[in-house]
């Protein structure tokens, strides 16, 4: 199985080709490719690429699948014996890529 360990928004990844991730929000759009190149580890069966920090050579290809929001967050902020009440949301934006390729070379 090949798989590798990305680096997107600050945020790590397991990329598995024909698969799909939710990363945080891309500026492309829909149906574009984009080329991620932070692997940080590469796994191919029993090949093992450890990245300091990544892995030279090495990409993944993703197609921009769909852009979408996550869950709605409430966030409610309560102090008794005060009359403080504030409740507030948040839905955070998301890319759906999906894997076509792990690239080394």
């Amino acid at each position: 199985m090949k798989y590798a360990i990305i680096e997107s928004g600050g945020k790590q990844y397991k990329a598995v080709e024909g698969s799909t991730i939710e990363v945080d929000l891309l500026s492309s759009e829909a149906g574009e490719q984009v080329v991620l190149n932070s692997v940080l580890l590469l796994v191919d069966g029993e090949n093992v690429a450890i990245g300091t920090p990544a892995v030279k050579g090495a990409r993944v290809e993703a197609t921009i699948v769909d852009h979408i929001k996550g869950p709605k967050l409430v966030i409610f902020k309560y102090r008794p014996k005060k009359r403080i009440r504030v409740k507030t949301g948040h839905r955070q934006l998301y890319t759906r890529l999906k894997v076509d390729s792990i690239v080394v070379e």
